[in-house]
């Protein structure tokens, strides 16, 4: 990130933390360090329960919210959203698409596949030129996937009165998760879709992936190999190919002792001017429209943002009320289990609707 200097002076110091971190780990610990942290909207709904972050509603202006609702990102603005309360502003915007090497497809005369049949088709005719297809199925990525799966066969898990995902649903979305598991390179089940990114822009042997998060920094100039992401592969006849919708915001820790000067640094990182200049430069993924219309930000990125925005604009929303992170971990290693060692289906279809049935928010459960 860019350095910064507050008006008063101090300057911005950025930490990292993993992946996994971001997606999964204990929110409240960082927000009582920092000032500002980056967070997965999925949290949002622990996070107003619990205090850590400052209600930006109260920070922002009618034109800030305006400008914000139209300079959105598919859902990116709406996800920091939670029980009338604003907990982050949309800093990056990313989906679960398909990515591919056209560079591979094309030297062996391969098209991109369309459907999921043609995703097998593909690593058939692929396999005698040693080409696979990949696919970031690590726990998490695998029930990111489930989910991508379920919203392109028109459900809507987590958004419905009923179950999760009733049990015929279910078997035929683990169905399809299984059969890319027979045809998926070797290194998948530990591959995240950073893993999976560093091995396709390094190596000749896959040539496709029907599902991971997209990353401009695989799409730009300076990729040795690079990597064109677009729609990922519809699942049933008539109906579009709708991911899940990934991205970043910032928060203001409710610790913070400088909560104003860190609003307007989180202001400053999420304005359309920055997002759309020194954001992308510096290998950013911004949340911005502005951005990803911008003629100089494609022009940079082999038109990656063109390309994908229709993909985001269609995204599925997770669930964002409290406990649903702490239910999305443990649902991603049950399903490994069944997708991967053969664990029964029915159990964890169980187990997926009752643990879902005792987070869900009080009025979808007709509580009075």
């Amino acid at each position: 990130m860019e350095p910064y200097r507050l008006l008063s002076g101090e300057q911005v110091r950025w930490d990292r933390r993993s992946l996994y971190s971001f997606g999964e780990g204990d929110l409240g610990t960082y927000a009582d360090k920092y000032d500002v942290v980056i967070f997965d909207h999925p949290f949002v709904g622990d996070a107003c329960a619990n205090g850590w972050f400052v209600d930006l509603d109260k920070l922002l202006t009618s034109e800030d919210k305006a400008l914000f609702d139209r300079d959105e990102v598919g859902a990116s603005w709406q996800s920091y959203a939670y029980d009338g309360g604003i907990w982050a502003l949309p800093v990056d915007t990313a989906a679960q698409t398909a990515a591919w090497r056209g560079d591979l497809l094309e030297r062996h005369d391969l098209g991109v596949p369309r459907t999921l049949d043609d995703v097998l088709a593909l690593a058939d005719r692929g396999a005698p030129h040693g080409l696979g297809i990949g696919w970031p199925s690590v726990p998490t990525d695998l029930m990111c996937t489930l989910v991508s799966v379920a919203a392109s066969l028109g459900l809507t898990p987590g958004h419905s009165d009923g179950d999760f995902l009733e049990a015929a649903d279910a078997r035929i979305v683990v169905d399809h998760l299984k059969a890319l598991a027979r045809v998926a390179h070797p290194g998948s089940k530990q591959w995240n879709p950073i893993r999976c990114l560093d091995h396709m822009s390094a190596s000749d042997d896959v040539a496709y992936v029907p599902y991971l998060f997209n990353y401009v920094n695989y799409s730009s100039g300076q990729a040795a190999r690079p990597i064109t992401f677009g729609a990922a592969p519809a699942v049933a006849a008539g109906k579009p190919a709708r991911t899940l919708l990934g991205g970043a915001g910032i928060g203001v820790s409710a610790r913070s002792a400088s909560p104003k000067a860190a609003f307007d640094y989180a202001m400053y990182l999420c304005s359309p001017a920055y997002q759309s200049g020194a954001y992308v430069a510096f290998g950013g993924q911004p949340g911005s429209r502005t951005a990803w219309l911008s003629d100089t930000c494609n022009a940079a990125t082999n038109g990656f943002f063109r390309n994908t925005l229709p993909i985001m604009g269609e995204a599925y929303l997770r669930p964002t009320h409290p406990g649903f992170v702490p239910f999305f971990r443990d649902a991603t290693l049950k399903l490994a289990a069944v997708v991967f060692e053969g664990a029964p289906l029915p159990p964890f279809v169980n187990w997926l609707n009752a643990r879902y049935d005792t987070i869900r928010p009080r009025a979808a459960r007709g509580a009075a």
